[in-house]
């Protein structure tokens, strides 16, 4: 859809902007679901943008406007977790505690981005990022700009960067482990338990080595006598 004139973009009021927001998501998430159903039926490599393009209805210019590369039309579906962590510790005097927590209520409720699913589309989904080469790539994209957006949110200096690389490093080993156990046939309950433990000891091994890490909501110190 063009944009509207300057003019017209001037008399829009917060209902129709919020209509066309969700206008934009919908087709964001419908063209997503028709790339990934047919990178999983033909395979990533097999399938082509103008074929996904076709299948959704739009052209392959209107595609692209949505999805810069084809990478981006599985990606999709995990790019809202890419400041998840800086939003995590955000206002948090604790950010290794605050993001232990986070990861473990996602155990809890089986969220995929933890691994431990077991639900065939996921298992599917998984398959499909995992054992694709390109799509693995770009996912470590995601990753590094998750880092630089936590980094920022612990302060931004080197000691911030070192810490957020750690982080996320181990939340991607965690949660690449329980999928590696789960694709391997064992049931996500039955991981369940020992995906808590592997999650409370790497926790707890962070919270060890960046014990000076503070985060935005630690009160300042000072050096004034009270």
């Amino acid at each position: 859809m063009d944009e509207p004139e300057p003019r017209e973009r001037e008399k829009t009021g917060p209902r129709e902007t919020g209509l066309r927001e969700r206008k934009r998501r919908r087709t964001y998430q419908e063209v997503s679901d028709t790339a990934v159903r047919l990178f999983l039926e033909r395979g990533f490599d097999a399938v082509s943008v103008a074929e996904v393009a076709a299948a959704a209805g739009i052209s392959k210019p209107t595609l692209f406007r949505y999805f810069p590369a084809k990478e981006d039309l599985v990606l999709h579906r995990i790019a809202d977790h890419e400041g998840e962590a800086a939003r995590v510790v955000a206002g948090e005097p604790d950010p290794v505690d605050a993001l232990r927590r986070h990861f473990l209520a996602g155990l809890e409720r089986r969220d995929p981005v933890t691994g431990l699913n077991d639900h065939p589309q996921v298992l599917a989904f998984h398959g499909l990022l995992y054992g694709t080469p390109s799509l693995v790539a770009r996912a470590y994209r995601h990753q590094e700009r998750s880092e630089a957006a936590l980094a920022e949110a612990l302060g931004g200096d080197l000691d911030a960067r070192l810490a957020a690389g750690q982080i996320i490093a181990v939340q991607r080993v965690l949660a690449l482990d329980n999928w590696r156990r789960i694709a391997a046939g064992e049931k996500a309950a039955d991981v369940a338990p020992g995906a808590v433990r592997a999650a409370e000891r790497a926790f707890g091994r962070l919270a060890e080595g960046l014990r000076g890490i503070a985060g935005p909501g630690a009160p300042a110190e000072s050096g004034e006598t009270r």
